[in-house]
């Protein structure tokens, strides 16, 4: 299965609000069909999001639509997620500088191209950080059989174009013949965590699924080699955004111990904010977390700080958290 893919002038998703009851696929032949499935999570994870952004703005110039229109539309779906608005700027850029953009039918084909080369690199990047993370599970593996690493929310091929990013090492640590298992967070409210147990049922990984609060108690136990998780955002200073309970996860993790790894591609590295104190955090609706008339909250990601961080895994190798720029071209 995929993620994303191209059909005859449209876009073709994996709904995700239905799994992992019901393995169901939409078609989003417009703009709004684009700017709808980012913001009710249909699509989810910051690279698949922005990867879809990217087609979404192939979508709305094949309506006719103004460029600056569709920027905007798309850019209000989701505010934490960097990876949307690096490809709706890398999108605009392109769109613009190109002389090909001053004509209508070359500049709706040279946006097909573009998305779709996004959507290339990212499945190209996540490949090569389940390598680089690959590297840091094999002196693991031979200190203890099987691996335990314990991941929050979902950050597999379900929230990439392909291979995921926090699972890609472990995917490659099956294929190297490694034995692992892990420890899958159902992260409440949006039971994310259902989506991760669903994807290594899938590929044969051992697995088990544990409530969100249990993860402080089994690294107390000793039964955790690892943490490994995605990010939405990650600020110049290495503070990085995830999916909420993700800081919580990290401070267990420091008190006991075990090291705390962050893996995403480049892309989600945003220079332009200083720290996590500058990162958006999206508030959704009091709604998805079932309370009725009671007063809630649900923030849907909380920061960690970079001194928790043992590492962030991406493309071009593993990086301290507090030396991003060494990864940069």
């Amino acid at each position: 299965m995929q993620t994303i893919a191209e059909d005859d002038g449209a876009v073709v998703i994996l709904d995700q609000t239905r799994l992992p009851q019901e393995t169901a696929f939409v078609r989003l032949a417009t703009l709004a069909d684009a700017a709808h499935a980012i913001r009710v999570m249909q699509v989810r994870g910051a690279p698949l999001i922005g990867a879809t952004a990217a087609y979404g703005v192939a979508l709305g110039l094949a309506e006719g639509i103004l460029l600056e229109t569709i920027l905007a539309t798309l850019g209000a779906t989701r505010p934490t997620a960097v990876n949307l608005h690096w490809a709706l700027d890398r999108m605009e850029r392109v769109l613009q500088k190109s002389s090909l953009a001053s004509v209508a039918k070359e500049r709706r084909e040279l946006a097909w191209s573009e998305a779709r080369a996004i959507a290339h690199e990212d499945a190209a990047a996540n490949a090569a950080i389940g390598q680089h993370g690959l590297a840091i599970l094999r002196p693991l593996a031979e200190q203890k059989k099987p691996i335990q690493l314990m991941t929050h929310c979902n950050a597999g091929w379900l929230a990439t174009v392909a291979h995921g990013t926090a699972l890609a090492p472990i995917y490659a640590a099956q294929t190297a013949g490694l034995a692992v298992h892990v420890w899958v967070s159902e992260t409440r409210p949006r039971n994310q965590g259902l989506l991760t147990a669903w994807e290594l049922a899938q590929a044969g990984v051992p697995h088990t699924f544990i409530v969100d609060n249990a993860a402080g108690l089994l690294m107390m136990q000793g039964k955790v080699d690892a943490v490994i998780v995605g990010a939405d955002r990650i600020a110049a200073n290495g503070d990085t955004a995830n999916k909420v309970g993700t800081y919580l996860k990290a401070l267990a993790a420091k008190a006991h111990g075990v090291p705390f790894y962050v893996a995403a591609p480049i892309s989600t590295i945003d220079f332009a904010c200083p720290d996590g104190a500058h990162i958006p955090i999206e508030e959704r609706a009091a709604e998805e977390v079932g309370v009725g008339a009671t007063a809630a909250a649900n923030p849907a990601f909380d920061v960690t700080p970079v001194n928790l961080i043992a590492g962030i895994i991406t493309e071009r190798g593993v990086v301290a958290a507090d030396n991003l720029a060494s990864v940069m071209p």
